[in-house]
């Protein structure tokens, strides 16, 4: 059994846009024919490969097309660029935590992506979680806090970002003038991520034994917003020590657990087999990272074998 090109193409436009509607768009046709080829598809595998919903979104099948297919697809860049000897942009879809983003992410990377004429593709979300993207097939790489590899992929400790849990004077004075304490805790808004993130949650349960739904907390997913609101007076939060080290200094923000850090491991996920561009480009970032970030010395790759 081949796969249908065109019916490929239909598929990669309806996940990566949302709807038949504007896959339609993306390849020019009507919706009724990204719908026809599709339905032609799911005949051919014998199951459905799209949840249609708002957003559509892949089913099993389908999550396992689309990890075949994102790997395919810049293997087969990879080898146009090889045969007709030119360097044609290579796009690369990754996940990447938002605070990896807004600190050592581009100045780290950045050269790279130019000389190497990378087209990418970002998918942002909490670094506990962009693992799942990848286990998925919406990426072909991610940077994220899980250790163990996907089958058939490796992981390398890039090194660990250190948070910080700061607030601006005025916050402090208002909310935490007797320090912070578990009574205040319980008053004082925070801010988080997401309601996936787990930075703040997890110290306060481990530091006064409150839940999450025990104090009131901001959520904004935007690392650079975030700090604008806290330098504001909004909230308090963790946030990477890259980010306010100068702050700090200038006591623009002050650092309400001085003696306490928390330090997350980040960690490179990719395919075992690659390109010889992308396995470049993944030692070229994994080195270059490790200049950014503190690490524990020399780490050795992890990889699980595909069966």
């Amino acid at each position: 059994m081949q796969l249908d090109a065109k019916q490929m193409q239909a598929f990669l436009a309806v996940v990566d846009s949302g709807s038949f509607e504007q896959a339609a768009e993306r390849l020019n046709v009507t919706p009724s024919a990204v719908s026809q080829r599709i339905h032609a598809l799911e005949v051919r595998l014998g199951s459905s490969v799209v949840v249609r919903g708002r957003p559509c979104e892949p089913t099993q099948t389908g999550r396992k097309l689309l990890l075949y297919l994102r790997r395919a697809t810049v293997l087969e860049e990879e080898l146009l660029n090889d045969l007709t000897d030119e360097k044609d942009h290579l796009r690369v879809v990754i996940a990447v935590n938002g605070d990896t983003l807004a600190t050592w992410f581009f100045p780290a990377l950045a050269d790279i992506f130019v000389n190497e004429s990378i087209l990418l593709d970002v998918v942002v979300d909490d670094q506990d979680h962009t693992y799942a993207l990848l286990e998925s097939g919406q990426v072909i790489g991610c940077i994220g806090t899980r250790s163990e590899p996907m089958r058939g992929c490796f992981a390398e400790l890039l090194g660990s970002m250190r948070y910080q849990l700061v607030a601006s004077p005025a916050f402090e004075q208002r909310w935490f003038a007797k320090g912070l304490n578990r009574t205040a805790a319980r008053k004082a808004p925070v801010f988080a991520y997401s309601r996936k993130d787990t930075l703040q949650s997890d110290f306060m349960q481990s530091r006064f034994g409150l839940h999450a739904d025990a104090y009131p907390t901001h959520y904004l997913s935007l690392p650079e917003a975030r700090l604008k609101a806290i330098r504001r007076g909004l909230g308090y939060g963790m946030v990477p020590h890259m980010q306010v080290s100068d702050l700090l200094k200038n006591r623009e923000l002050v650092d309400l657990a001085p003696e306490h850090f928390t330090d997350v491991e980040l960690y490179w996920h990719a395919w075992a087999l690659q390109s010889p561009r992308m396995e470049a480009l993944s030692e070229r970032a994994v080195h270059a990272a490790r200049r950014m970030l503190s690490s524990k010395g020399p780490v050795k790759r992890s990889t699980v074998p595909k069966k």
